[in-house]
């Protein structure tokens, strides 16, 4: 791979520094694209602009940029069928009641305890991040919405409640993915290392238990504060400059069931939340058989979810609660399937904003790679460090790989063997430094706008995506300060 210095770093940097400070994702997203090609073309207009483009199209060579394409665009067919069904207004009418009718005098009261339970059910969906985020997002929207809870926020309880959770809570495709990484390093018992390593990893922990404060002790800071007032004292859940990630004509769909039931929401929910492991189980079964035999067993069937495609198992999860969705509301004669195949086909049309951007996303983090981008700000610091600062310096790095890839799992790809060989050679602690690799890639995918699970977040939630960076910034800064000092601290006292 040629080596590209400096210039590796730029155009990422230069892509998200515009989309925060102009909010045109797109356009930022395709200039450093193409700035990416002109560098790797040494300064070639025609041929940069060239493979500029035929990048994008080679995003879909990869089956799986594909299918969570796919996954992106289906999504709004989903949405658009629970709307239509009456499922979300029956949810909202449940959760009235079961709030006592949001009450006026109970208003902050409720606001916590809704916030909460959003919250706890992205904790609970730890299986996958696209799957817990879109489930808060669009199963809390309209609630949040009746309580003036602002988007922002909503965006930043399912972002900050997805990813977190799906690194401590390792039985899934990241589990796999991280433990995968440990063998290649010469760890014979990889889960091992990666529980051990757990107690260190204190981003996700930091992130999530922030969330709880920021709910229970309504500590609104910075963007978020001027959201809530907004939100409050307006009623505006979204700013005037606001560019949903979904328009109204999903957000704003009106029921046309004759009996508005939260069954018709729970129901397809519930199925596309359920199919994520059980695919993952099918799609990885054949490798766990040949690696562990025949028979069923728990540790089995952990592996196989391990091996299983995550890409795969959410595009299956979203056609089943579609087919499930139009089967249950056929039943109820709410609509022929002629008509739910027209709902749905609206549905992945209004969706097309966020598949473009889901395109651009993966050509970039594509280009960084070719760039070396990762490779050049890892290798610029580990040869000059003490040991006791290691784990500080590879949080730092990962979290700014992170951030410039807007990819987690590059992140660990590119630091785990560095982080593992400059634990050996300095006799640092290697679950410590492993730790850090894994806290710091969090931590950047968390606050990057060209991360796939930031995008999603603002989708699912309906909002504003560089509003939704900028109110979530702030929190993932002080849980990432805090989560440094304390791989600062461990460095001197942990051997």
């Amino acid at each position: 791979m040629h080596n590209y210095g400096f210039w590796s770093v730029i155009p990422p940097l230069l892509a998200i520094v515009l989309a925060i400070r102009t909010k045109q994702v797109y356009i930022s997203l395709l200039l450093g694209i193409w700035l990416s090609w002109i560098i790797i073309d040494h300064g070639n207009l025609f041929s940069g602009t060239y493979d500029a483009i035929m990048a994008l199209v080679d995003v879909f060579k990869d089956a799986g940029n594909t299918k969570t394409i796919m996954f992106s665009a289906l999504v709004g067919g989903l949405i658009i069928l629970i709307q239509k069904s009456g499922g979300v207004s029956g949810f909202v009418r449940w959760i009235d009641q079961k709030l006592g009718g949001l009450q006026p005098e109970h208003l902050d009261k409720n606001r916590k305890k809704i916030q909460f339970f959003a919250w706890l059910t992205g904790v609970l969906i730890f299986v996958e991040t696209s799957i817990s985020s879109l489930t808060v997002g669009t199963v809390f929207r309209p609630v949040f919405d009746k309580l003036n809870i602002p988007r922002e926020k909503l965006a930043y309880i399912a972002d900050s409640s997805s990813a977190p959770t799906s690194i401590i809570i390792p039985f899934n495709a990241w589990g796999a993915f991280i433990i995968g990484l440990l063998l290649t390093q010469g760890f014979e018992d990889g889960f091992g290392v990666l529980f051990k390593a757990m107690r260190y990893n204190f981003y996700p922990f930091l992130a999530l238990l922030l969330v709880i404060i920021v709910i229970f002790f309504k500590w609104n800071i910075g963007p978020m504060k001027k959201a809530e007032k907004r939100a409050l004292e307006q009623g505006k859940v979204l700013s005037d400059t606001a560019k949903p990630m979904i328009s109204e004509n999903l957000t704003a769909v009106h029921s046309i069931a004759k009996k508005d039931k939260v069954i018709n929401m729970i129901v397809p929910l519930t199925i596309m939340v359920l199919m994520m492991p059980v695919t993952l189980i099918l799609d990885g079964w054949q490798k766990a058989s040949e690696n562990l035999g025949n028979g069923i067993s728990l540790e089995k069937i952990f592996y196989a979810i391990g091996k299983g495609s995550g890409s795969t198992a959410v595009l299956i999860a979203v056609l089943t609660a579609i087919f499930a969705a139009m089967i249950l509301y056929k039943s109820q004669k709410i609509a022929t399937f002629t008509g739910m195949f027209d709902w749905i086909l609206k549905g992945i049309s209004e969706m097309m904003p966020l598949a473009l951007l889901m395109l651009l996303a993966f050509a970039i983090s594509h280009v960084t790679k070719e760039l070396g981008t990762g490779q050049f700000v890892a290798q610029l610091t580990k040869d000059f460090l003490s040991p006791s600062i290691v784990p500080f310096i590879i949080f730092i790095l990962a979290a700014f790989i992170a951030f410039a890839t807007g990819t987690s799992w590059g992140t660990f790809a590119i630091m785990i063997p560095i982080a593992v060989q400059m634990a050996h050679s300095l006799h640092v602690n290697p679950y410590l430094t492993i730790a850090a690799v894994l806290s710091g890639g969090v931590f950047g995918d968390h606050s990057s706008p060209i991360s796939d699970t930031t995008i999603i977040s603002s989708m699912a939630s309906a909002s504003d995506h560089i509003d939704h960076v900028k109110t979530q910034l702030p929190y993932a800064l002080i849980a990432g300060g805090l989560a440094a000092l304390l791989f600062l601290i461990s460095g001197y006292f942990v051997t």
